[in-house]
C-alpha cells in the first residue's frame, strides 16, 4: 500500500507541476529583439528609454546600478532577426550567462553582440561581438540542468561608473544555500504573462532565496536538482520572459556577490506566485574560474 501511495503521490506531483519554457528563443527571444528594435528607432538620438517597464513586480533600474549587466543581441543560424538575454560582466573580458542563449534545441547562436553601459540594446554603450563562447560540458537542453556559459571577449573593456565586474562567492559562501537572503534580479523581461515582448530598459526586483524543496512543490524534479537556486514567486514578483542569462546578486559580508544565472520561470504564469529558477553560481565555481 505504501509503495501505491508513493506512486500515486509522485503522479499527481508530476500532474500539477507548472511548465518552463521550451524554446527559448522562438518564443521569448526574437519576438522580444524585435520590439525593442522598433521601440529604439522611434527614440531620438539623445532621448533615453522612458518607458517604465519592469521584471514582474519591479521597478526600472537607476543608471549605474547594475554595472555589472550586459546585454546580448544573438545571432541565430538561420534565423531573420536576433534574440535577446542578459548576462554579467566578471572581469575586464570574461561574461556568464545561461547557456540555453547559446544553444537550445533547435536554435544556435553563432554570435553574441555584448552591450555595456547603456540601456539601449541597437545603439549606444560598449559593444563587442565575439563568438568564442564555452558552455557547460554538462549542459542539458532538456532539464535546463548546468545551464552556464562562458563569454569570452577579444579585448578588455574599461571600467567606469556604468561598467563594473560584480565578484563571485569566496570562502565559506561557497558553502551558503542563501535561502532566506534578500537578492535582486536584473532583466529587459516582460512585465506580465500578457505582455508582448520586453521591457524597453533594465529593471531590477527584489526576490527572497528559497530552499529547493520549495522550489519543488511549483517545479518537477528534475528542474530542482541541487545546482539550481530558486526564488519566492509571493506576491507576484520574479523573473520572466527575457531575463535569461541575467543577474541573481546580493550583498554579504560587505561584498556584492553573484548567485544565480538567470534560468527559467513558470511558462505563461510568472505572476502567479511561482518560483523562479537559476543556475546556482557556487555549483559552478570551479567551471566559472577555469575560464576566467
Amino acid at each position: 500500500m505504501r509503495a501505491i501511495l508513493l506512486v500515486g503521490f509522485l503522479f499527481l506531483s508530476s500532474a500539477f507541476a507548472v511548465e518552463v519554457f521550451k524554446n527559448y528563443h522562438e518564443e521569448i527571444g526574437i519576438p522580444l529583439a524585435e520590439k525593442i528594435r522598433v521601440y529604439e528607432e522611434s527614440l531620438k538620438d539623445n532621448e533615453e528609454p522612458d518607458i517604465d517597464g519592469r521584471i514582474i513586480g519591479g521597478v526600472v533600474a537607476p543608471a549605474g546600478s547594475h554595472p555589472h549587466f550586459a546585454g546580448l543581441l544573438i545571432s541565430l543560424i538561420g534565423a531573420t532577426g536576433n534574440s535577446v538575454c542578459g548576462s554579467t560582466l566578471l572581469s575586464a573580458n570574461r561574461l556568464v550567462t545561461a547557456a540555453h542563449c547559446w544553444r537550445l534545441r533547435n536554435n544556435q547562436a553563432w554570435q553574441f553582440t555584448v552591450i555595456l553601459g547603456t540601456k539601449r540594446l541597437y545603439s549606444g554603450g560598449i559593444r563587442i561581438a565575439t563568438s568564442q563562447v564555452i558552455m557547460h560540458p554538462q549542459w542539458d537542453e532538456i532539464s535546463l540542468n548546468n545551464d552556464v556559459a562562458m563569454i569570452y571577449l577579444p579585448q578588455n573593456v574599461a571600467f567606469s561608473q556604468l561598467i563594473q565586474p560584480i565578484a563571485l562567492p569566496s570562502g565559506s559562501e561557497l558553502w551558503e544555500t542563501f535561502a532566506g537572503h534578500w537578492a535582486v534580479a536584473a532583466g529587459y523581461g516582460k512585465t506580465s504573462d500578457s505582455q508582448q515582448g520586453a521591457s524597453q530598459q533594465v529593471s531590477h526586483v527584489l526576490l527572497q532565496v528559497i530552499t529547493n524543496a520549495q522550489c519543488r512543490m511549483s517545479f518537477r524534479p528534475e528542474f530542482v536538482p541541487q545546482s539550481t537556486l530558486c526564488t519566492s514567486g509571493a506576491g507576484g514578483v520574479g523573473i520572466c520572459g527575457g531575463d535569461s542569462g541575467g543577474p541573481l546578486a546580493l550583498t554579504i559580508n560587505g561584498r556584492n556577490i553573484l548567485i544565480g544565472i538567470n534560468s527559467f520561470a513558470a511558462e505563461g504564469a510568472c505572476q502567479h506566485g511561482h518560483p523562479s529558477g537559476y543556475a546556482r553560481v557556487t555549483s559552478f565555481i570551479n567551471f566559472i574560474t577555469q575560464h576566467l
